[in-house]
């Protein structure tokens, strides 16, 4: 796999992570669809993951936590809006409260997944839109681009199971 740019794009407010990796699109579809294979690689090396909910569906909602190795605890939730398996997902991201509720404070992220065949293998460009520039540059200034990227590069370990 290889992580073949991270694009950050202030008039357009999305950062797009672009991706290839050496197995079917079908395969790399499945990081996404099973929550198991999800929470190996959700999140920077050294956070774990674990998704309680994972309704993977137009509509469907996924609840998750995250830890990080110095034990500090995040949870998140999606609002998946459109599937179209195995070449498209869109969902709306979100930080929730430490009751899992949705945090109002972060603003909404909307991300696009696009997986299509490319070479001997899949190619995948994650793109998130943020909802206004202060949500872009404080998601910038606290890292986001390199822990995506970071992520994004232990799909390949998944994938080798």
């Amino acid at each position: 796999m290889t992580v073949l740019e991270v694009v950050t794009d202030a008039e357009e407010l999305t950062l797009t992570v672009t991706a290839e990796f050496a197995a079917t699109v079908d395969r790399v579809w499945q990081v996404w669809a099973d929550p198991r294979s999800l929470e190996r690689w959700w999140g920077p090396p050294g956070w774990t993951a674990t998704f309680d909910t994972h309704e993977f569906r137009p509509g469907g909602r996924a609840s998750y936590w995250m830890n990080g190795p110095d034990g500090t605890e995040s949870r998140g939730w999606w609002h998946i809006c459109a599937i179209d398996q195995p070449h498209r997902l869109e969902f709306e991201d979100g930080v929730a409260d430490a009751d899992g509720s949705r945090a109002t404070s972060f603003g909404v992220t909307h991300v696009k997944v696009t997986l299509e065949p490319s070479g001997a293998g899949a190619r995948m460009v994650l793109s998130s839109a943020f909802s206004s520039v202060d949500q872009l540059d404080q998601k910038v200034s606290a890292g986001i681009a390199d822990d995506v990227r970071r992520a994004v590069e232990q799909i390949d370990a998944v994938l080798r199971r």
